[in-house]
């Protein structure tokens, strides 16, 4: 999960003394190069809620369906758009806001993620909505950990154990719903996002 922010990403600097408004998109799932699935759409959107819920009610985000409303804004990447996600700054005249990119297709992960997800749907699904979850945190103001526990861990840190990291988050799950009673966000990255929010 690379991110190239050479900036910090200030969306949380409109933030009113109670709450942040900011609004989001997410790409149809139309584009075959990118092989991501109709399903992909809801597990971005379980993603941006968790953040919203992790945020003690000082964040909301609503969805639009015009990309050019959107301080953050989902897109599927395909195999020449980076290993699992990506997250860059934009600003215009009217808004600030992140371009954040997310590949859903295994392929590229290697031999043995791409076996476990092609044979578990779930262990699929995991690693996109985790994917999204980390990307998400950036586009906040985020940045990288380096404790395995935390969503925002980089594994280039340690060169920690990619397959474990997002196997330890599948165990969790008996079905898909499952993902939106486990937030996959360590306590210290909700202590970051409320800092943030401060």
């Amino acid at each position: 999960m690379a991110t190239k922010l050479g900036l910090t990403i200030l969306l949380l600097s409109t933030c009113s003394a109670y709450c942040a408004d900011l609004r989001y998109w997410i790409e149809p799932c139309t584009r075959a190069e990118t092989s991501c699935q109709k399903s992909d759409v809801q597990l971005a959107e379980w993603a941006l809620q968790a953040w919203q819920a992790s945020s003690d009610g000082k964040l909301q985000l609503a969805k639009t369906d015009r990309m050019t409303q959107a301080n953050i804004r989902i897109h599927w990447a395909d195999s020449e758009q980076g290993q699992y996600g990506e997250t860059r700054p934009f600003v215009t005249d009217s808004m600030r806001g992140a371009e954040v990119y997310v590949r859903p297709d295994l392929r590229g992960m290697g031999p043995d993620i791409l076996a476990a997800g092609s044979q578990d749907p779930l262990f699929r699904d995991t690693i996109v909505y985790l994917t999204c979850l980390h990307e998400a945190g950036h586009a906040l103001g985020l940045s990288h950990t380096a404790d395995f526990a935390d969503i925002m861990y980089f594994f280039g840190y340690d060169k920690g154990d990619v397959r474990e990291y997002f196997g330890r988050y599948r165990r969790k799950l008996h079905d898909r719903s499952d993902i939106v009673k486990n937030s996959g966000m360590s306590i210290q990255d909700r202590a970051r996002l409320i800092q943030l929010l401060k």
